[in-house]
């Protein structure tokens, strides 16, 4: 009976695993690299009138830009910049189909780009159990909705703070990596400067034996 038990509840625990997966399974957020001359599309089943919000940032690379556009299952373009580092776009979807999303680095001939892509569709689920019954919203209730939506906004801090910190640390390396060669290049400049002056001044000074006049 005990081993049934834990059967039991572990099947419970991976029906609810499962159950929250399927919540938020609606949500597209990662981070990719976009090569030089490379373009890169992703692709969203968006039912019609859903609500939809896509967010991107170049996080290293080049001049930290990239295109992108978004356009509906009839090819209407429903978003487009251009060389942009970071923006957020909402919209609502006009029709029933799959969205796509591509990233364009095909203005670039050498810089790879990393890129994090946030594409969430739908409302935040709420917590589970919470408003499933007939009664009024207990307190306790509302609280632990209200911590869910505080975490879900600490959480999405959390994310741009790691990305604006990985892109403040990649351009610190990049600086470091320039001042470091400007310094190899003046030091080693230095030395045959010093070099050159020595051989110079001891030409100045060396003695110069005279010609001997055939008689």
């Amino acid at each position: 009976m005990r081993w049934g038990g834990r059967v039991s509840e572990a099947v419970l625990g991976a029906a609810l695993l499962f159950g929250l997966l399927a919540a938020v399974a609606e949500a597209v957020e990662l981070t990719f690299e976009l090569p030089d001359n490379a373009k890169e599309c992703f692709f969203q089943e968006i039912t019609k009138n859903t609500t939809a919000t896509l967010e991107f940032q170049v996080v290293t690379g080049g001049h930290y830009d990239v295109d992108i556009i978004l356009e509906a299952p009839n090819k209407e373009v429903l978003y487009r910049k251009v060389k942009t580092q970071f923006d957020s776009h909402t919209f609502t979807a006009p029709m029933d189909g799959v969205y796509s999303a591509c990233f364009s680095n095909e203005f670039s001939t050498f810089s790879h780009k990393l890129v994090y892509m946030d594409f969430s569709v739908g409302d935040e689920p709420a917590l589970p159990g919470v408003g499933e019954h007939a009664t009024v919203i207990t307190q306790m209730e509302s609280s632990a909705q209200e911590i869910h939506k505080s975490l879900n906004s600490i959480a999405d801090y959390q994310t741009h703070h790691r990305l604006r910190e990985s892109q403040g640390r990649k351009r610190a390396e990049d600086l470091n990596a320039r001042v470091l060669t400007w310094s190899v290049c003046e030091t080693v400049a230095v030395v045959f400067c010093a070099i050159g002056q020595v051989l110079i001044l001891r030409n100045f000074f060396t003695e110069r034996r005279p010609y001997s006049q055939l008689n």
